[in-house]
């Protein structure tokens, strides 16, 4: 076994892991105090310039919250700061990026059949859209728009959603959903980096020289936090969609990612309304429901290259087998031809007939239903080759 091999899986699979629960640290923390700041109650004898304060009761005994509007009168001893989360969260996602989709960007970032460009090129394209991205999310906050959030909101959704068809026109669908979610990632982080932590830095530095600090900064802080709470889920589920081929393998990827930027915010307002004592917004769970369905519907209309009209006639297995064999067989073999790969992905391998009729779910969900393998299409599997996989899975995969 190649030692280089079995140390980049190691190191990957260990990323992965720090990121998760990097991500879990983050996302809780952002959810708990939302949570806390929408549930605070004004009530007498709290002390001057206090919001309000929340009794919460875990792990056996009771805690009594306050939150100051600015800032309390004097530097406490003693402070904890949110950041490493955050900051921990990205550097690991950004170093699986590296690892996984800049590094085998022809796997897993290219799609030839939808841009024919170099490895290098993809990832400055993918690299340059993070950073660009983040100075017009800036620019938009900074600007008059920044003190509108509904107007803000929209404004950022369609330029979300305008970038995530360019994406897909641009990276293979699992490139595209990866790099919307890594985009989305890199604003949330450069919120706490660059504006909430200075901010709170600022405030700090005030109260140790004795001067009241600016209301302001608190309230910009509040506002990118805010945002990045309404955009966790999105983020979530689009890191997670890349074990899903239908949904960004299919026709209508930059639909159902434009559905999601919808749902997410809204379950979240759902939640938010609750914490804060207003009437539960149950419409929220009626158009989260109806927008997965609409997504359940776009992911039955077949890969992006896929051909409208109805699938072919039932084909014999001997066709299956020499598509299979011929576009899958040489990863998918107990001694892998293509570069780069030590062993069959997912330990399947699908050289020979009973292999083949062993993972026919698998192979109809990746490469009939969806376009997901060959990753960016590497082997050319045809439109045409894919309908009679899809056909023949459709009429219960025969055997002969």
């Amino acid at each position: 076994m190649d030692f280089t091999l079995v140390a980049s899986e190691l190191l990957s699979a260990t990323v992965r892991w720090l990121h998760v629960v990097a991500g879990i640290a983050w996302i809780g923390s952002s959810f708990y105090f939302i949570h806390l700041d929408l549930s605070l109650k004004k009530r007498a004898g709290l002390p001057d310039g206090v919001k309000g304060d929340a009794w919460q009761v875990h792990g056996g005994g009771f805690y009594q919250m306050i939150k100051f509007l600015v800032a309390p009168s004097k530097m406490p001893d003693e402070l904890t700061w949110f950041k490493w989360e955050a900051y921990t969260t990205w550097l690991s996602g950004f170093a699986l990026l590296v690892l996984v989709y800049y590094m085998q960007a022809d796997l897993f970032l290219i799609d030839k059949s939808v841009l024919n460009m170099s490895a290098p090129m993809a990832a400055a394209i993918a690299f340059g859209s993070l950073v660009a991205s983040w100075l017009v999310y800036e620019a938009l906050c900074r600007s008059p728009l920044g003190k509108h959030e509904v107007a803000l909101a929209l404004v950022g959704y369609v330029y979300l959603v305008a970038l995530t068809y360019g994406f897909t026109h641009v990276f293979s669908g699992r490139g595209a959903f990866t790099q919307i979610g890594a985009l989305i990632g890199t604003i949330m982080v450069a919120n706490v980096f660059a504006v909430i932590m200075p901010n709170q830095r600022k405030t700090v530095a005030a109260l140790i020289a004795g001067e009241k600090p600016n209301p302001l900064w608190g309230e910009l802080g509040k506002q990118r936090s805010v945002h990045n709470n309404y955009l966790t889920l999105p983020v979530v589920f689009l890191m997670l969609s890349n074990h899903h081929p239908l949904l960004f393998a299919t026709k209508y990827n930059w639909i159902i990612v434009a559905i999601v930027l919808v749902v997410g915010p809204v379950i979240r307002h759902f939640f938010n309304a609750r914490h804060e004592g207003k009437d539960s917004p149950w419409w929220t769970w009626f158009v989260a429901a109806f927008a997965m369905m609409l997504v359940l519907w776009l992911s039955t209309n077949g890969p992006k290259d896929g051909k409208a009209g109805a699938l072919p006639a039932t084909p014999t297995f001997a066709q299956v087998n020499e598509i299979v064999m011929s576009r899958c067989s040489m990863c998918h073999t107990a001694e892998p031809v293509w570069t780069g790969i030590g062993e069959a992905p997912k330990a399947i391998h699908l050289d020979t007939a009973e292999a083949i009729k062993l993972h026919a779910k698998l192979i109809a969900l990746q490469a009939g239903y969806a376009s997901a393998m060959p990753p960016g299409n590497v082997t050319e599997m045809t439109p045409e080759e894919r309908q009679v996989i899809a056909a023949w899975y459709a009429a219960g995969a025969p055997g002969e």
